[in-house]
C-alpha cells in the first residue's frame, strides 16, 4: 500500500467511507437510496460525494431532466388558437382589416394584438399597408394547416402531466414556442450518480473500517477515561482553509478615522460645521472677492430652498465689507469694491472646510487647536481625478507665538504620524500668507507628491473676526491620500462598491505614532 493512499484511507471522513461502501456493494445506487442505506441525509451524502471527488476517488454527473407542460395562457392558446391565428382567421374572411378596427374586429386587447403583428410578419402571413392590415399569399396557404408550434402546442395539450422529449418534426415548433414568453412551463429535475475512479477501487482494495471518529478531545472524555478508547480523525495541517472575508471599515472611513485619532492625540478638538453655509463664511470671512471665479456657478452650488441664509454678528459684516472695499485697519488695501450683503447671504453647499476654521475663530477665545474632516462640493466634472463631493480635512492653530516655523513643525508632525516623509514648497492660496505646499515621498515610485496646503492666516481674515493673534492652517483632500494609500489611479473607485476590491484592501493597522 502506497503512502498516499493509506495518507488518504485516515483522513476519509466517516460518511466518506460509508458512501464508498454503499457504492462497492451497489455502483448504480443513487444519493436517495445511499441516503436509506446508511441512516445519512441526502446533504451529507451529496457533501460526503464532493469531498471524494476533490480527492479524485469518485466521479459525480449530474443530470438534468427537463419536463414542459403549458401555462394558462398555453392552455387558451391551445384551446382557441394563437393570437396570429385568431387574426389570420379573419382575415381570411375579410381580405384586409383597418388597424383601427383590429380589436373589435378580433376580441384581442392591444398588448395581444401587438404581439400578434409581430408574429404576423415574422411568419408572412400578413402585412401592413396604409393603415390596412392585408393577408399574404403564404396566409392564404396556412389558412387551413397548423403550424409547427400549433402542433406543439396540441401535442402539450393531450400531454397535460408534462412532456420530457419531442420528437423530431416537433423540434423546431418547439424551438419557436420556447421564443414566447408565457407559454410553457418548465420544470427541472436533477439527479446525481457516482462512478468509482481507480484511486478508489485501490482504496476499497486495500479496505478499512467503519468507525466513529473523535474531532476534538473534550472535558468529558477525560473524566470519563473515554479518551483511551477513542478513535482520533487526522488532520492535514497543510491543507488550505477557507478565505474568510471579515467585516471592516470602508477604506475611507479608514483614513478619515485615522487621521481624527491623529489630531486627538496632538491636543486637537474637533468641529463639524453645516454642509449647507452662507457665502459669507464660505467666501467672505476667508477675504475672497465677491466677482472670484470660484463663486461663479460653473464652481459653486447655490441652493434655491433655503434661497439665503441669515447674517452674523453686524459689527462683524460691518468689519468684513470694510475689509473687502478698503481693507480697513490691516495695512491692506482691500479689494476696491461695493461690498454687497445680498451676495453673502448666498446659500451654498460648503466649497472646504476652511469657512468651519474662521466660523470657529469668531465663536472661540484663544488659544485655539482646532481640526474638521468632512464632505465639501464642488460643481466639477466626473472623471478619474474629480468628483463634485469629497472629503476635506482642515486643521486650525491660533494664539500668542505661533509663526511660521510652528506651522512647519506641525506639519512636519501630522504626516510622520501619517507615514509620509514631507517637504515644504512656496504656494499662493488667497486667505493666508506666508503659504506651502506639502509633498510627500513615494519610494515606490521615487518621487515626490503634492498632497496639502497650508499658510498662515492674513490680517484681512483674522481682524474682522476680533482676533489679534496669529493662527495657521493647513488641510488636504482625503480621497488623494486614499489613492496614495490604496494605489488607486480611479478616484470613482472608492465609491463603486467593487466588492473584490473592497474585499482585497488590507485592513488598517491604525495610526502610526
Amino acid at each position: 500500500m502506497s503512502e498516499d493512499i493509506e495518507k488518504t484511507i485516515r483522513e476519509l471522513h466517516i460518511y466518506e467511507k460509508k458512501l464508498l461502501k454503499e457504492l462497492e456493494a451497489n455502483s448504480n445506487a443513487s444519493p436517495e437510496e445511499i441516503a436509506e442505506n446508511t441512516g445519512m441525509d441526502i446533504k451529507s451524502v451529496m457533501s460526503a460525494a464532493g469531498s471524494l471527488a476533490s480527492k479524485d476517488i469518485i466521479e459525480v454527473d449530474k443530470h438534468v431532466q427537463q419536463t414542459y407542460s403549458l401555462t394558462e395562457d398555453g392552455i387558451e392558446y391551445a384551446e382557441h388558437g394563437l393570437p396570429e391565428r385568431r387574426i389570420l382567421n379573419r382575415l381570411v374572411e375579410k381580405k384586409e382589416i383597418p388597424m383601427k378596427d383590429l380589436a373589435s374586429e378580433t376580441g384581442l386587447d392591444k398588448k395581444e394584438a401587438n404581439i400578434a403583428l409581430g408574429w404576423l410578419r415574422r411568419k408572412n402571413w400578413a402585412q401592413i399597408d396604409k393603415g390596412v392590415l392585408n393577408i399574404t399569399e403564404m396566409g392564404v396557404d396556412f389558412a387551413n394547416k397548423a403550424g409547427v408550434d400549433e402542433k406543439v402546442l396540441e401535442h402539450l395539450k393531450a400531454n397535460a402531466d408534462g412532456v420530457k422529449l419531442f420528437a423530431d418534426d416537433l423540434i423546431d415548433g418547439f424551438n419557436k414556442l420556447t421564443g414566447r414568453k408565457n407559454i410553457l412551463n418548465i420544470k427541472k429535475e436533477t439527479s446525481h450518480s457516482f462512478i468509482i475512479l481507480p484511486k478508489g477501487e485501490e482504496i476499497l482494495k486495500v479496505g478499512f473500517t467503519i468507525k466513529e471518529q473523535a474531532t476534538q478531545l473534550t472535558h468529558e472524555h477525560l473524566k470519563d477515561g473515554e479518551w483511551k478508547s477513542l478513535e482520533y480523525r487526522p488532520y492535514d495541517i497543510n491543507a488550505e482553509a477557507p478565505v474568510v472575508f471579515a467585516g471592516k471599515k470602508h477604506p475611507l472611513r479608514e483614513i478619515i478615522d485615522e487621521i481624527r485619532e491623529i489630531f486627538l492625540n496632538m491636543g486637537f478638538i474637533e468641529d463639524n460645521g453645516e454642509y449647507v453655509e452662507s457665502a459669507f463664511w464660505n467666501f467672505d470671512s476667508l477675504f475672497q472677492p465677491q466677482d472670484h471665479a470660484a463663486r461663479e456657478m460653473q464652481d459653486t452650488f447655490y441652493l434655491k430652498n433655503p434661497l439665503t441664509c441669515d447674517l452674523p454678528d453686524d459689527a462683524l459684516v460691518q468689519l468684513t465689507a470694510e475689509t473687502h472695499e478698503t481693507g480697513a485697519d490691516t495695512g491692506s488695501i482691500g479689494w476696491q469694491y461695493d461690498w454687497s450683503h445680498d451676495i453673502a447671504r448666498q446659500s451654498v453647499l460648503r466649497t472646504h472646510t476652511t469657512g468651519i476654521s474662521t466660523k470657529h475663530l469668531f465663536e472661540h477665545e484663544p488659544p485655539i487647536k482646532m481640526f474638521s474632516v468632512g464632505r465639501v462640493f464642488r460643481r466639477e466634472t466626473f472623471d478619474y481625478k474629480h468628483l463634485p463631493e469629497f472629503h476635506q480635512v482642515e486643521g486650525l492653530v491660533c494664539g500668542e507665538g505661533i509663526s511660521y516655523q510652528n506651522l512647519l513643525g506641525t506639519l512636519k508632525e501630522f504626516y510622520k504620524k501619517l507615514g509620509f516623509e514631507v517637504r515644504f514648497r512656496p504656494a499662493y492660496f488667497p486667505y493666508t500668507y506666508l503659504s506651502t505646499e506639502s509633498e510627500i515621498y513615494l519610494e515606490e515610485k521615487e518621487s515626490w507628491i503634492e498632497l496639502g496646503g497650508a499658510g498662515m492666516f492674513r490680517p484681512e481674515v483674522l481682524k474682522p473676526l476680533g482676533i489679534n493673534q496669529p493662527a495657521l492652517a493647513f488641510g488636504m483632500g482625503i480621497e488623494r491620500l486614499a489613492m496614495i494609500r490604496y494605489d488607486v489611479e480611479d478616484i470613482r473607485m472608492l465609491y463603486k462598491s467593487d466588492i473584490k476590491w473592497l474585499r482585497e484592501v488590507p485592513v488598517s493597522k491604525g495610526v502610526r505614532l
